[in-house]
């Protein structure tokens, strides 16, 4: 059976007052000048106290020097609790640094919140992969996750399955680690020192449990079908007629820029939820057409569907992509920071993101931060796949940004 290695179980912090934020990004090219150059910053924003949560993530640029990171942070900042990974590329204190070194410690005070961390190894046996039970307080469906997974060595599918199966209420926020080139490349941040394979995670219960939000940045266009007829993910029949042909006669019927957007990235969303006949932003699970099949006269997407779903053709642009960002983060987020309280983000970007998409530095957490309303602690990392819930489900996605938004009072 796979196991969880378990660290120490964070007693509640019972300490009072609000929550509080600090993020500090250093992009020094040695490791030990970035980590002391992160570290000052850190100290003098957090202004004495110790916080209960530290993230690391640290581009590959620096080599063995990792393998210290994490009881180098733990002794200097005396978080109760620390976590993190390499990438290839980092966001923080309001940069994304894309292709070069890059540290960046996130730092939370979170009274009145349990954290509990864990580390998940998948094991593989005739075929059939089982995973343990998470930490006791994911049992009272309390809470939220975050998590890390190694892209080489943990089957996240499946691990999303098992959450479902067993905590269906229990929303995840996290990202695949990035940048490495094969197993044991990937590097976890524990406070003892390094994990270099399957999933770390965090296990966040009580008063500060963060809100996700996912942006698949893409935008409906068309109009709906409902799946007649399907098997696995071969979508045969939609409202009753060869689902290729409503596909090429809707694609037709588009405006030529949507046409265009369309065949250079095709696209289609799935209703999560079957009961529902109308769909706002965030409702619908965005999937790649992956092939069609002329004589069948059917097409297949990147995810199982089932017959009575129904899709909605999506194009994704980066204007869209933007905007969609940060309308959801200011619906999920901005009531719960309205107030000048202190906040924080943790935002796991695709890796296809950042300059490639947009065509511009910095976009993603300029957005996230636009639709909080002001310049808070941000960080994360550009990821190899994107993990948060979409219709009250968790699913691992591409292309998108998954954010994690902690309140301040």
């Amino acid at each position: 059976m796979t196991h969880v290695h378990r660290g120490a179980a964070h007693s509640m912090n019972h300490t009072p007052g609000a929550a509080r934020f600090a993020c500090a990004l250093s992009t020094a090219s040695s490791g030990s000048e970035a980590v002391s150059d992160a570290l000052r910053q850190l100290e003098q924003r957090l202004d004495g106290v110790e916080p209960d949560l530290v993230l690391a993530f640290a581009t590959h640029h620096y080599g063995a020097s990792l393998e210290t990171l994490g009881p180098t942070v733990a002794r200097a900042t005396g978080a109760r609790a620390l976590a993190g990974c390499t990438a290839e590329s980092v966001l923080g204190d309001g940069r994304e640094i894309e292709g070069s070194p890059g540290l960046v410690l996130w730092a939370a005070t979170l009274p009145g919140t349990k954290i509990e961390p864990f580390h998940a190894v998948a094991r593989r046996t005739d075929g059939v992969v089982t995973f343990s039970s998470l930490p006791v307080e994911a049992e009272r469906e309390r809470g939220s996750l975050l998590v890390l997974a190694d892209p080489f060595t943990f089957p996240v599918d499946a691990f999303l399955d098992h959450v479902q199966e067993h905590y269906p209420a229990l929303p995840m926020t996290g990202g695949i680690a990035s940048g490495a080139m094969g197993p044991g490349q990937t590097l976890f941040f524990t406070a003892d020192g390094v994990e270099e394979s399957g999933l770390q995670g965090l296990m966040l219960s009580g008063q500060e449990s963060p809100r996700a939000v996912v942006s698949q940045g893409c935008r409906p266009v068309g109009k709906p079908f409902v799946i007649t007829a399907c098997e696995r993910n071969e979508i045969q029949k939609l409202a009753g007629r060869p689902a290729l042909e409503v596909l090429f006669e809707t694609v037709c019927q588009l405006e030529p820029s949507e046409q265009r957007l369309f065949q250079s990235g095709p696209f289609v969303g799935l209703a999560v939820d079957a009961t529902r006949s109308t769909f706002e932003r965030g409702d619908l699970l965005v999937r790649g057409v992956m092939g069609v099949n002329h004589a069948a006269r059917s097409f297949s997407v990147s995810d199982f569907v089932r017959r009575g779903q129904t899709i909605h053709l999506q194009v994704r642009d980066p204007e869209r992509a933007g905007e969609d960002l940060q309308a959801l983060v200011q619906q999920q987020g901005g009531g719960a920071l309205a107030s000048d309280s202190a906040a924080g983000a943790l935002v796991f970007t695709c890796n296809g993101r950042g300059s490639r998409l947009f065509g511009c530095k910095d976009h993603d957490v300029r957005h996230v931060q636009a639709g909080l309303g002001r310049d808070i602690p941000t960080a994360g990392f550009f990821a190899a796949g994107e993990i948060g819930p979409v219709g009250g489900r968790n699913f691992l996605h591409g292309f998108t940004a998954s954010v994690a938004v902690f309140r301040g009072a």
